[in-house]
């Protein structure tokens, strides 16, 4: 699933492309039709598909940014402003091209779902290989509620205050640490390779429960989070199977990885160990990790 620095790279890849254009005219593939018929919410989540097109085509791509690992775009047309929110789900895509054949990667031409049609003739497309992301329509962040409850983004100023906060809720200390993190309401945008990095770098278990930490490796664990997510953003994000820029390049954090999806421990030599903790395979070494 693409994290924090994936989605980020995306979002920096088709922002220059696509902001203060017009979009044109509003595509569905297929299977995005046929779900919606069949009563299944396939890509375009929470209002028909004939309603998202007429509160899409006509409007203009005001702003592009991401929060945690959403993509969001701000669209007006006159007076009346929409947001499009998009969650790149376990392997989708966005791609800038004249042509839908332009996509490199045979996958993602293949699997796309949303063709957004710009005045500039490029087209804007959502491939999904999967299909288990999101594209919403609301005209507030109201008509989404769960987006509101992300934790402050890991980079500001207050994102460490509601971090140390969160070891109080009760919901959270006796669960494994590495569950906690992985909560978008705890960190932003964490995801499962990102969490058993920092996780190696703090010399913490991934299923230490979690009142159990010092307040010291509360810190350190915070420090190293935001650590390792700046450097899949320096690194351009982690390209293990699916994941690609919006011009079709890898990322090159896989090269720098400790423990995910590692056999032997870099540091001493180990065998790299496997536990599944909230539906996810963690990586840690059980020698330098306590």
């Amino acid at each position: 699933m693409p994290e924090l620095p994936e989605v980020e790279h995306v979002k920096r890849g088709i922002e220059p492309n696509v902001k203060n254009e017009k979009i044109k005219k509003v595509a569905f593939a297929n299977n995005v039709i046929e779900g919606k018929n069949n009563h299944r919410e396939t890509i375009i989540k929470g209002i028909e598909l004939d309603t998202f097109k007429s509160l899409t085509e006509g409007y203009v791509i005001k702003d592009v940014f991401r929060r945690s690992k959403y993509i969001i775009f701000y669209i007006d047309k006159g007076n009346d402003r929409r947001i499009l929110i998009s969650h790149l789900g376990m392997a989708g895509g966005f791609f800038v091209v004249n042509q839908l054949e332009d996509i490199d990667v045979v996958n993602y031409r293949k699997h796309w779902q949303v063709i957004f049609e710009l005045e500039n003739n490029q087209k804007l497309i959502y491939s999904d290989i999967r299909r288990f992301g999101e594209i919403r329509n609301v005209a507030a962040f109201e008509g989404y509620p769960s987006i509101l409850e992300i934790a402050p983004e890991p980079f500001d100023e207050e994102a460490f205050s509601h971090y140390l906060s969160c070891f109080n809720i009760r919901k959270y200390v006796n669960k494994p640490i590495k569950q906690v993190i992985l909560d978008h309401r705890v960190i932003a945008g964490a995801g499962n390779i990102y969490a058993c990095e920092a996780l190696f770098r703090a010399g913490i278990r991934p299923d230490r429960i979690t009142y159990t930490l010092s307040n010291q490796e509360k810190e350190m664990l915070f420090y190293y989070v935001r650590e390792v997510l700046e450097e899949g953003i320096k690194y351009g994000g982690t390209s293990i199977s699916n994941y690609r820029h919006a011009d079709g390049k890898a990322g090159e954090m896989q090269l720098h990885l400790n423990v995910y999806k590692q056999k032997i421990c870099k540091v001493c030599g180990h065998e790299i160990e496997t536990k599944v903790i909230a539906s996810r395979n963690s990586h840690f070494c059980p020698i330098c990790q306590k």
